[in-house]
């Protein structure tokens, strides 16, 4: 009996140092991203669900929250659909309540806070079920990936199967960054009480992951290059107050990252174009945004062409021959008079000169070129129409190989300009550790 009370005081004893121990508290999270080749969507994996289930989604940055097909196999013991009325519900922004007469299931409900996830890629919203399951990622140093950390409640929107046309292969939602509370930026820094920003550092390759980094800087990449606060440029984070959402309420803002573009400059002269463009307006209209859903920079009709012939003029200056176009692109190059550098094709460089003459966004030929062939490179901007809400989307390719930091609790943005100047890339975090 001696023998069986030591044990079992041993036993006791252990569990209760055990628990005693602090919970690891991480100080940034991160997400592998990956390049989907046919659609050129950026694709993130988290884990969800109990038992874990891994998950593939859509980077949508302007996103407000993530949302997943519930119709197809969504199985898990933790999922809780959020009832009306709640503090979970009003942290979702929800407008609506109700009930769902096929279930109980996933996605079907009675009493149950409603949302309506948006796939922008098709400019389609639907009406989902606020719902909360386990969400896991891994933590992260800064320099490598570590601890697998789990949010039990992670609070997200169900949507049908539907929702999902046009998405990559093989993706089951998207994963919204925006400025909402329920966004996976804020609800990663609220669990775990570090820094409400982020940093998108996003890779041309459709065969290595690039990252996102929720929460504190520095960001490592082999060869132990660092990247952190103080070597960042930043300019003011913009609220446009009109949503640009497929859905949304009178009097919403958006909760896309609009920035402050004054003017642009190609081959450090001025470019002429309206400059009103550049501003938004009460109703919403104008200025310019950062995008992951648009492959490509988008401009207003009137910029696209101050800017492609602009960049022609130059080009034909450097003895670069222009040819026909390659849809959607309207200016192509034969590649014969190009020089290859490290930071892309030998072309007249683009600044985005933001709140002054100093801070400026530089894009060199890694960001603006596109190669169609061997012997044909375009400028990778499209003609977005006179119609266009937003004048300037700055588009996937151009965000490639930066390191972007959207810090919400400052209300500004981070770039570090092209990495490949410091000969390393957005494929080279370590994840292997």
């Amino acid at each position: 009996a001696t023998s069986l009370q030591i044990t079992l005081f041993s036993l006791l004893f252990i569990f209760t140092i055990t628990q005693a121990q602090p919970s690891f508290r991480p100080s940034a999270l991160v997400v592998p991203v990956k390049k989907d080749a046919s659609t050129l969507q950026y694709v993130t994996t988290i884990n969800q669900r109990t038992p874990l289930v891994s998950e593939n989604l859509v980077v949508d940055l302007g996103g407000r929250f993530l949302w997943v097909d519930c119709d197809q196999n969504y199985v898990s013991s933790t999922y809780r659909p959020v009832r009306c009325r709640t503090s979970q519900c009003s942290l979702s922004g929800s407008i609506a309540c109700g009930d769902c007469f096929n279930g109980p299931r996933p996605g079907c409900n009675n009493n149950t806070c409603g949302v309506f996830p948006e796939n922008p890629v098709i400019n389609t919203a639907t009406g989902g079920e606020v719902a909360e399951d386990v969400v896991s990622v891994e933590s992260t140093d800064g320099s490598s990936s570590g601890r697998v950390v789990t949010v039990p409640r992670f609070i997200f929107s169900c949507a049908p199967t539907s929702l999902l046309q046009n998405l990559a292969s093989g993706v089951v939602g998207m994963a919204g960054l925006g400025r909402t509370r329920i966004a996976l930026p804020s609800q990663f820094a609220s669990a775990f009480s570090f820094k409400r920003k982020f940093a998108m550092c996003l890779s041309g390759s459709t065969s290595s992951n690039s990252v996102i980094i929720f929460g504190n800087d520095p960001y490592t990449f082999l060869p132990n290059i660092i990247v952190s606060d103080k070597t960042l440029t930043y300019t003011p984070l913009l609220t446009n107050p009109v949503s640009t959402s497929a859905t949304s309420t009178q009097g919403e803002p958006s909760v896309e990252y609009f920035i402050g573009v004054k003017s642009i400059k190609i081959n450090s002269k001025i470019v002429a174009l309206n400059t009103s463009l550049l501003s938004i307006s009460s109703a919403g209209l104008g200025g310019t945004k950062i995008s992951t859903i648009n492959p490509y920079t988008v401009l207003e009709t009137s910029i696209y062409k101050a800017v492609t012939e602009a960049f022609i003029k130059e080009s034909a200056a450097r003895n670069i021959t222009r040819v026909a176009s390659v849809a959607p692109f309207g200016a192509c190059f034969s590649t014969d008079n190009i020089l290859s550098t490290r930071l892309g094709p030998s072309v007249p460089s683009i600044d985005l000169v933001l709140q002054s003459e100093s801070v400026v966004w530089t894009i060199t030929g890694s960001n603006s070129m596109v190669y169609i062939n061997d012997n044909v490179v375009c400028l990778g901007v499209v003609d977005g129409g006179s119609n266009l809400r937003t004048s300037i989307v700055i588009g996937g390719h151009q965000l490639e190989d930066n390191l972007v930091q959207f810090d919400l609790a400052t209300s500004r943005v981070g770039f570090s300009g092209t990495l490949l100047g410091s000969r390393t890339t957005c494929a080279n975090f370590n994840f292997t550790s």
